[in-house]
């Protein structure tokens, strides 16, 4: 058992520069560090001197390179540090903010970044920009120190599990196809028989015999491929549909969707998404590990880390976040959702 420093406990959320804080808390201390700093240029936190305001994005990254260094001490030999950054545009251009610091990493510290993880916003702002697209994704960075990280895919997967047998259970599995299939060319009879083996492999998937499916349609498709008898080509054209089934898990792969997240009465200008949190937490840190996040703000990781019965230390600057954070946490219920 870890013995931790009594003058910034586990299970505390305190206010402070991080870098002066992070200083207080022992080595080899800390499971996870997760945390999503103020981005560069982007947004008013509230207090002067804070990261995220500096004049050149190289101080900005050498000032975050300072607090990473303090994370990399602290952590546990088979830890993770997860970093969140968002990118700026200036003249036109994108400065490319989060590969300049992970490249920066990993040229000054001695870790090596086992995946970018890649979160896609099924929300975004909507802007109206006429000559470039919406950003729609942010970069998690994957830090470790050693080969031997703790690495909980059963967790993580067990989580995607509780998602899809809800969506199962949600009535609305093959809502969209019902619909394409009264919305194409096929005849009466094919429709017929469509919507027969539609509900025969939903039915599957409720059952946990097949992990989920897919439907072409012809004429709304694009067509199967596939040359022999029987085949998903000979069944577009004989029957006007074909059904592929789906075996097995998921594929683990290093993106999340889910989206961007609000909470009335907080004012904090960019807040964690609880699921994003949820998931690296499961993957990345032990039941019984201590979650650290030097930039709490709004105390996503705090919350999330105690629903999921970790220890938790947060820290910001601005000690109304951190007040809010400190309420926020303890308010959450230790037994959640994401337990399954």
């Amino acid at each position: 058992m870890v013995n931790h420093s009594e003058d910034l406990p586990v299970d505390s959320i305190v206010v402070g520069d991080s870098l002066t804080v992070l200083q207080r808390i022992p080595d080899r201390s800390v499971n996870l560090v997760l945390t999503s700093p103020p981005y560069y240029q982007q947004r008013d936190y509230g207090v002067d001197g804070a990261i995220g305001n500096e004049d050149s994005l190289d101080e900005y990254v050498e000032r975050l390179l300072s607090v990473f260094a303090e994370c990399v001490r602290i952590l546990t030999e088979d830890g993770h540090i997860v970093f969140n950054l968002g990118d700026k545009y200036m003249d036109g251009s994108l400065l490319l903010v989060p590969w300049r610091f992970a490249t920066a990493v990993l040229k000054s510290q001695p870790v090596r970044l086992i995946n970018t993880i890649t979160w896609v916003k099924m929300n975004p702002t909507p802007r109206q920009f006429r000559r470039r697209l919406v950003s729609a994704t942010e970069p998690f960075f994957d830090f470790v120190k050693s080969d031997e990280y703790y690495y909980n895919l059963d967790a993580y997967m067990a989580l995607h599990g509780l998602l899809r047998k809800r969506a199962k259970n949600g009535g609305r599995l093959g809502t969209r196809y019902l619909s394409l299939i009264e919305r194409s060319d096929l005849s009466e009879e094919q429709k017929a028989q469509a919507r027969r083996e539609l509900e025969q492999v939903i039915d599957e998937v409720r059952r946990g015999e097949i992990a989920g499916f897919r439907m072409k349609i012809r004429g709304i498709h694009a067509p199967a491929f596939g040359g022999q008898s029987g085949g998903r080509a000979i069944q577009m054209e004989r029957k006007g549909f074909t059904i592929i089934r789906i075996r097995g898990e998921h594929i683990k792969r290093d993106v999340i969707e889910c989206p961007v997240e609000t909470i009335k009465g907080v004012g904090h200008p960019a807040i964690f998404p609880e699921f994003v949190v949820a998931q690296l937490i499961l993957l990345l840190s032990p039941p019984d590990g201590v979650v650290l996040d030097p930039f709490v703000g709004s105390g996503t990781t705090t919350a999330v880390a105690r629903k999921l019965g970790r220890h938790y230390i947060g820290i910001d600057i601005n000690p109304t976040y951190v007040e809010y954070s400190r309420q926020r946490t303890e308010d959450v219920e230790t037994l959640l959702d994401y337990v399954l």
